[in-house]
């Protein structure tokens, strides 16, 4: 076994590299830390997560059999928030429900149409 700090990248296909950073960084608070032209890397305050919107290749939202990815809350008060704000950023609540009592989940789609989960746990 290779020893690792787990999943920490993704690379999203998005049709408007301004608009995803936009929308991201209102809801989960990303931060832009390079660019290049029509490649731009985010990572996320705090943590070691790197998520890049990259509008040079093809299939913009599609999922290519990945179903969802997701952010979890640190606390399971801040759903509601998470959600408003998500839609207010020009996002789409999919679904949302309770894996247990007290572990409350959501689903958006980002203006792109990726299905991003909101979680806590």
């Amino acid at each position: 076994m290779v020893r690792t700090y787990g999943l920490t990248h993704i690379n999203l296909v998005v049709r408007d590299v301004e608009r995803s950073l936009r929308f991201y960084g209102r809801v989960f608070g990303v931060e832009e830390y390079g660019r290049t032209p029509g490649l731009v890397h985010t990572r996320t305050p705090g943590c070691q997560d790197v998520i890049t919107f990259d509008e040079q290749a093809s299939g913009a939202g599609e999922s290519r059999g990945i179903a969802h990815f997701g952010f979890r809350l640190v606390s399971p008060g801040d759903i509601d928030a998470a959600v408003d704000e998500a839609e207010r950023a020009g996002g789409k609540l999919l679904r949302r429900g309770e894996f247990s009592p007290g572990y409350p989940y959501a689903y958006v789609a980002d203006p792109d149409g990726y299905e991003v989960e909101i979680w806590y746990e």
